[in-house]
């Protein structure tokens, strides 16, 4: 795996593979990796001759900068991790300034409704950030495919939006979540829980699960008071948001239809630690 340190190499990289007319796919990250990155680079394998990634912790997505600082920096494991993987051909590690020549600042990207539903209502300017540098990612390694996890679900969301808003040629995938034995949903932020939040944080799955079966028989309203009755018994937790919404446009639902598809959003705090998750109900 080559290891690609500036965007002076990786440019030297991609018009290499450009010359031989090889298809490129490309997973960003912000490190940290997990089971959850490799399944992206196992999409990404058969179906593209070069796999690229890319770790970089972007403080334009940050609209908290205590979490910026405190996301978790494991390079050296990373490295080690995807090395031993055999699934990736290359990894850039950008610096800011490859990045950011002109200082770091969000692009305005007219993204429409989608911005302000949910992480967009709760994190603003998140989206604006996410945009921002995956467009300047996009630009710079010149990706046939690109792929997501869809734990973030309306990031990938967004991310399909800026390829239809800028005329991209790329592919976008969205890659199942993968979650731990007892259901959690893998994630980079999970290294910040003690054992035992990890075992409590389960409660966010085994509730997701419930709702899956509530929405059969109950209304939006009944199941969001349910959930808002569960966390209220776990005070160590404090519920964000929970949001039924539409599969496609991600707007809230006040009714579940027959014939349409919907997901549920589940958001919650344990340990100082902002956990996200969400699954298919019906």
């Amino acid at each position: 795996m080559r290891v690609l340190d500036n965007y002076e190499v990786l440019k030297e990289y991609i018009e290499n593979c450009k010359k031989q007319n090889k298809t490129i796919g490309f997973a960003p990250t912000m490190g940290a990796l997990h089971e959850g990155h490799i399944s992206l680079y196992q999409a990404a394998r058969p179906e593209n001759d070069i796999v690229i990634s890319s770790i970089f912790v972007n403080p334009t997505q940050f609209n908290n900068q205590e979490d910026f600082e405190k996301y978790p920096n494991t390079i050296v494991q990373d490295i080690e991790k995807l090395t031993q993987s055999g699934l990736v051909d290359a990894l850039y590690l950008p610096k800011e300034k490859d990045l950011y020549p002109n200082g770091t600042k969000s692009n305005h990207y007219e993204l429409g409704e989608i911005e302000t539903l949910m992480e967009g209502k709760f994190r603003p300017g998140h989206f604006q950030g996410v945009a921002t540098v995956v467009e300047v990612l996009f630009s710079q390694v010149q990706p046939d495919n690109a792929y997501f996890g869809e734990k973030d679900y309306q990031q990938v969301a967004v991310i399909r939006k800026l390829v239809e808003l800028k005329s991209l040629s790329i592919a976008i995938h969205s890659v199942p979540t993968m979650r731990e034995e007892n259901g959690l949903a893998m994630s980079s932020r999970n290294l910040r829980l003690s054992e035992k939040g990890k075992k409590d944080a389960v409660l966010i799955y085994e509730t997701l699960n419930e709702i899956r079966h509530w929405s059969k028989t109950m209304s939006v309203s009944e199941i969001e008071n349910r959930v808002k009755e569960i966390f209220s018994k776990h005070p160590d937790f404090e519920l964000e948001y929970f949001v039924i919404a539409d599969d496609k446009t991600l707007r809230t639902a006040t009714e579940i239809l027959p014939n349409l598809s919907y997901r549920a959003f589940l958001v919650a705090h344990l340990e100082g630690v902002r956990l996200i998750d969400n699954m298919k109900i019906a």
